[in-house]
């Protein structure tokens, strides 16, 4: 590969093509990666939960952000926000694994706070930081995602993450449960 010419899809689009490695890190050129998930797969949301769920505990959490966001892009409106805010997720834990404890904690929030609008049938729930998320309800969403559960994990990684003595995290040892059931 020619590298002052970006990469292109079979489409003309601009597609990196270069191998990642576990946490989505790109390698060299030649440089053997890890596969890469597959772009636009339209997959039921029980089909989405379990390939991140297993994406997740192999510790690739990059790799399970791109399962959440094709089902966030694909999904009916009504829960893009929860695809959204679990892809969030993952993509904070990638930063925590990487080592960047501003960037994890960031997105873990963010990923928390779009979660809480599906953790009860009241509405929205406001939640601050870790010890707010004890107040969440441990309910889950239509497709048994332990919604308040992941809310308090990612407040509670994302205060752990920012101690200035927190080292990067190991993200198949800190991978959430998406279903209380763990299935």
């Amino acid at each position: 590969m020619d590298e002052t010419r970006r990469d292109r899809d079979t489409e003309g689009r601009a597609h990196n093509a270069r191998p990642r490695d576990g946490l989505g890190r790109p390698l060299p050129y030649g440089t053997p990666g890890v596969e890469r998930q597959p772009e636009g797969v339209v997959r039921t949301p029980s089909e989405t939960v379990g390939e991140a769920q297993r994406l997740l505990d192999a510790g690739m959490p990059f790799h399970a952000h791109e399962v959440f966001e094709d089902a966030w892009k694909s999904g009916p409106e009504a829960e893009r926000e929860l695809w959204r805010g679990l892809a969030q997720l993952a993509v904070g834990l990638t930063h925590a694994a990487r080592g960047n404890a501003t960037g994890g904690a960031r997105l873990l929030r963010r990923g928390a706070a779009a979660l809480t609008e599906f953790a009860g049938a009241g509405g929205p729930v406001e939640v601050a930081d870790a010890t707010a998320a004890a107040d969440v309800p441990a309910a889950t969403t239509a497709h048994g995602i332990g919604v308040g559960a992941l809310t308090g994990w990612a407040l509670e990684l994302a205060a752990r993450v920012e101690d200035a003595d927190a080292p990067a995290v190991d993200a198949a040892a800190e991978a959430p449960r998406l279903r209380p059931d763990g299935g």
